[in-house]
């Protein structure tokens, strides 16, 4: 069973739903064993400087008021806590653009190591507040996700990727993915946000009876 999911590693629900589709899979070990998890690019800011933005910056743009996303994040953690994940907002300094992180995804994809640098970048950015738009960040966080350091720096200093980024990022919105994480099984069945276990088990049981060999 083929599974896409559409993120962006700097979106707290995205993590959030990483870790209730392990959940959902750890459920049925038989389907888990033959999932096909495809990370695919969304970019959550596209409009991005390269460079980021300041957080206080970004959050006053975004929601408006200090208040506001304090209150936000206060349900975000909540959600995080009962995952397992204990958010660190307080250290995340500035906002990246996730490109570079996108691309990276990419080139780990085609060395079977996309699933250990997901989870790398997620932890990195929001347990750490390490800038997963920065370069030499990255090339580190590459090393211990298992790609050669060497190559992903070469990688990283190039453009490439980028524009596959840019398509599959315009491809989702076409399709009508405003909202992420976005779960899309064999192609077919789609289910917006991080939505509970049960949700996606339901999801993956109505891909099997729609299946050919089903």
């Amino acid at each position: 069973m083929r599974i896409d999911i559409f993120s962006d590693f700097t979106c707290p629900w995205c993590f959030i739903g990483k870790r209730r589709l392990e959940r959902a899979l750890a459920a049925r070990p038989q389907l888990a064993a033959r999932a096909e998890l495809c990370w695919r690019s969304f970019l959550l800011n596209p409009d991005m400087p390269p460079e980021g933005m300041d957080r206080a910056v970004y959050l006053q743009h975004k929601f408006g008021s200090s208040s506001r996303s304090e209150q936000v994040y206060r349900n975000v953690a909540r959600a995080g806590l009962a995952e397992g994940i204990t958010f660190n907002f307080d250290v995340i300094k500035r906002t990246p653009d996730s490109m570079k992180a996108q691309r990276l995804l990419r080139f780990a994809a085609k060395r079977g190591l996309e699933a250990p640098l997901a989870e790398v970048l997620f932890s990195a950015y929001f347990l750490q507040g390490q800038d997963i738009g920065d370069s030499d960040t990255l090339t580190r966080l590459a090393r211990s996700s298992g790609l050669p350091q060497k190559e992903s720096q070469v990688f990283l200093e190039s453009d490439a990727e980028a524009e596959a980024v840019r398509k599959e990022d315009r491809e989702a919105r076409r399709a009508g993915i405003n909202a992420i994480p976005c779960f899309i099984v064999e192609g077919r069945d789609a289910l917006p946000g991080a939505q509970p276990p049960e949700s996606l088990l339901q999801l993956f049981d109505l891909a099997l009876t729609a299946a050919p060999d089903a």
